[in-house]
């Protein structure tokens, strides 16, 4: 099994070139978009705009049931208590979460030599693939700055974000529209510690 541990927030073409090559190399693929939470409230911001659902849905608008899709990837607030790495109880409870379902031979999947650093500490067999040149970070600007240009007046330049994510996310996106508008101009309330991003808290993390 192939463990796919990511943000995709947008869903783009390079997640689905990765998944697609996962599914070519193992016998099934367990695709977890990363999810902060707050008791029962899901913490998006300008860099986690999409919601665990708006996310899962545009994966299986690709991918159908050929993938499983959970959200074992889920960080609870306070996230400080994830710190430091490998001597916090919650980082192992996490590792935990990861693993639930999983049986037998496993790798996980990531892009970053520092992520791959951490998986390997945390014992998850990573495999670290060559990092695509399109981000979802890029395609999130790109949104952004469409939110700027009236309808009426949009062009092909102010939607070339479409361009980066297949036609059905690009569909549950401009659905999900609202979300785009309103965190265009919003802070980036986000820190980032190990390679990864965390939304920032009272008494910061």
């Amino acid at each position: 099994m192939a463990l796919y541990l990511a943000h995709l927030n947008p869903v783009t073409n390079a997640h689905v070139e990765i998944v697609s090559e996962l599914l070519n190399s193992a016998d099934s693929v367990k695709v977890m978009p990363v999810v902060f939470r707050d008791g029962d409230r899901e913490v998006n911001s300008r860099s986690f705009p999409f919601s665990f659902e708006a996310r899962r849905e545009m994966l299986k608008s690709v991918f159908g049931d050929v993938i499983s899709i959970t959200d074992d990837y889920t960080f609870y607030a306070p996230f400080r208590r994830y710190m430091p790495p490998l001597l916090s109880p919650m980082s192992w409870k996490l590792r935990r979460q990861l693993l639930r379902g999983v049986d037998g031979d496993f790798f996980s999947y990531t892009g970053d030599r520092t992520e791959g650093y951490m998986l390997r500490l945390y014992r998850l067999r990573p495999h670290v693939g060559k990092r695509r040149p399109l981000s979802a970070a890029s395609v999130k600007e790109k949104m952004y700055g469409a939110t700027m240009t009236p309808v009426e007046t949009r062009d092909d330049n102010d939607d070339a974000w479409h361009k980066d994510v297949p036609d059905s996310v690009a569909s549950i996106i401009r659905r999900e529209w609202d979300t785009v508008v309103q965190f265009a101009d919003a802070p980036d309330m986000t820190t980032r510690i190990m390679g990864m991003k965390f939304p920032k808290e009272t008494g910061g993390l």
